[in-house]
């Protein structure tokens, strides 16, 4: 009782500070009002009025010390438990919750993610299975405690196996295998994926400032290629178009548009040994294996003339404007001028085998021929007759037959060469003075070189073990990267027009597009930029 006279004292200080008659009452007057009402109506026992004075005296406390604060489950319990006096200045406040940023609001169907939802778990269920697994332990513990029933072995369990299945030994058989081989197709059946495209987006290899793909961006099926080291049965045109030869025939691929064409077809037993575009148009030159040099319109799809002069097959051919030069297994290099009826215009006589590389220099100064017999010959052009009669530098430090051929782009007295099984080396030749500047070691034969026409680096091809690519910085010779896939040896290379591509052909049957040079977009802006820059600076001065 003497808290309820305290708390009704406490009421009329209240009221006596200027509580006004109208104002609406806090939610803890209105709690305590109700609280009263309810307790009046309830039973007088000891439990019911200890607790309601309890939370009388609870809420009469927090008025005291703290008339504007709404008192909290916390306090309720704090105050059943432990008696406060008037006296007391300091009472429990309510903790204010931190928010979250990163809680998500509560759905407004309410409850908690981590409750199953009893509506939709099926107890029937749970009940079978528990009382199935209670039953099957029940009986694996009767066969464990019986004398009769042995627990069976490993094998004993294959054996009773292998008599349910008719005396078949399951420890032999695959469990998923075919009894029997698929059907061969049919006679006339096309193969759909005869040309084989690679992911567009192949893997790749950092090379100092760039990567490399090492996955072919194409593949084509090329069979019936001849497997021969001294035969030259690929190049790739000015206006993009690469021909091969398959067999007795020759084959046009528009690396544009994909088309393939057939340009003609040799008949008995020859066959085509070496291939080789005119500098600027459609005009194909074929060494053929009886020793002439025939000429191709590949836009009329017709041979415009044969030259013959070789006794034996016609293994390499290059262009000097409208000079071709060939090369035979004779030893011999003959010079034909297309313009003229007589086109026998002179003839180089400086190596004792079969001649298997020949190439002009870009600069038209040079030709450089490389043979079977480890020797390569430069010759210097001479008027109208081709080259000199004798040539000008007798390379003979490689150890095997030399096909591999290139000039650099950058140097026009640089000359690479590389040597066959027996050498392995690819060798840098200064043609002002004919002395090796380098030798490298390649560690496989040497079938084919070609120099970048957008880095410093160059391009080689390789036969046993690995059957790869390589590419080499220029001049350092430190190897970037391998280009492998070829199960075969590299029989031939050849460059696109923009210098980007490289096609390979491999005595797999198999020819291979590798966009291993292509121009880096970031620097290419950059130059452009650079180049606009230097534009706009030069015609405002000139303004």
């Amino acid at each position: 009782m003497s808290q309820f006279n305290y708390f009704n004292d406490m009421s009329k200080q209240l009221n006596l500070d200027g509580e006004l008659k109208n104002q609406i009452k806090p939610r803890w007057q209105r709690k305590m009002d109700n609280s009263i009402n309810n307790s009046s109506m309830m039973n007088n026992s000891k439990l019911s009025i200890s607790y309601n004075s309890s939370y009388v005296s609870a809420l009469a406390n927090m008025t005291v010390n703290n008339p504007n604060k709404t008192p909290n489950k916390q306090t309720y319990a704090e105050n059943a438990s432990k008696k406060k006096t008037p006296n007391d200045k300091k009472s429990p406040g309510r903790k204010t919750p931190t928010p979250n940023k990163n809680r998500t609001p509560t759905s407004k169907c309410g409850g908690d993610r981590f409750i199953p939802n009893r509506g939709a778990t099926n107890f029937e269920l749970g009940n079978y299975l528990i009382k199935q697994e209670q039953q099957k332990q029940q009986e694996n513990n009767n066969e464990k405690n019986s004398d009769n029933n042995i627990q069976k072995s490993p094998n004993d369990k294959i054996r009773a196996i292998s008599e349910a299945l008719h005396g078949v030994d399951i420890t032999k058989k695959r469990i998923l295998a075919y009894q029997t081989k698929a059907p061969a197709p049919p006679e006339d059946h096309l193969n759909p994926l005869k040309v084989v495209y690679s992911t567009k987006t192949p893997m790749s290899m950092k090379s100092g400032s760039r990567y490399i793909p090492t996955i072919p961006e194409r593949i084509l099926d090329a069979p019936d290629i001849i497997n021969d080291y001294y035969l030259n049965l690929l190049d790739w045109s000015s206006d993009n178009i690469v021909t091969v030869a398959l067999g007795q025939s020759v084959y046009l691929w528009n690396a544009g548009t994909g088309n393939i064409e057939i340009l003609f077809e040799n008949q008995g037993s020859d066959h085509t040994c070496s291939l080789s575009w005119i500098e600027e148009g459609r005009t194909l030159a074929v060494g053929n294996s009886n020793g002439a040099v025939e000429l191709w319109d590949c836009v009329n799809m017709k041979r415009l003339r044969v030259m013959n002069g070789h006794s034996a097959r016609v293994g390499s051919l290059s262009w000097n404007s409208w000079l071709i030069s060939s090369g035979s297994r004779d030893g011999n290099i003959i010079h034909h001028d297309v313009r003229q009826r007589d086109h026998q215009v002179g003839t180089s006589n400086g190596h004792s085998q079969e001649i298997c590389g020949l190439k002009w220099s870009l600069d038209k100064k040079f030709l450089a021929s490389g043979g079977n017999d480890n020797i390569v010959n430069v010759w210097a052009a001479e008027g109208t007759s081709g080259t000199s009669s004798t040539p000008l530098h007798v390379l003979n430090e490689h150890q095997a037959a030399v096909r591999a051929l290139a000039w650099s782009p950058w140097q026009s007295n640089v000359l690479a060469t590389g040597g066959g099984t027996a050498d392995r080396c690819i060798k840098y030749w200064n043609i002002n003075n004919g002395s090796c500047t380098k030798t490298i070691d390649t560690m496989s034969q040497v079938c084919s070189i070609l120099f970048s026409k957008n880095y410093k680096e160059i391009i080689s091809a390789h036969g046993y073990a690995n059957n790869q690519l390589t590419v080499w910085k220029y001049p350092s010779m430190v190897k970037q990267v391998d280009l492998t896939g070829h199960t075969q040896r590299v029989l031939q290379l050849a460059m696109s027009p923009d210098g980007s591509n490289v096609m390979s052909a491999g005595a797999d049957e198999t020819l291979r597009l590798w966009k291993c040079f292509a121009e880096d977009l970031t620097v290419k802006t950059k130059k452009s930029a650079a180049k606009d820059k230097t534009s706009f600076l030069t015609k405002q001065s000139i303004r």
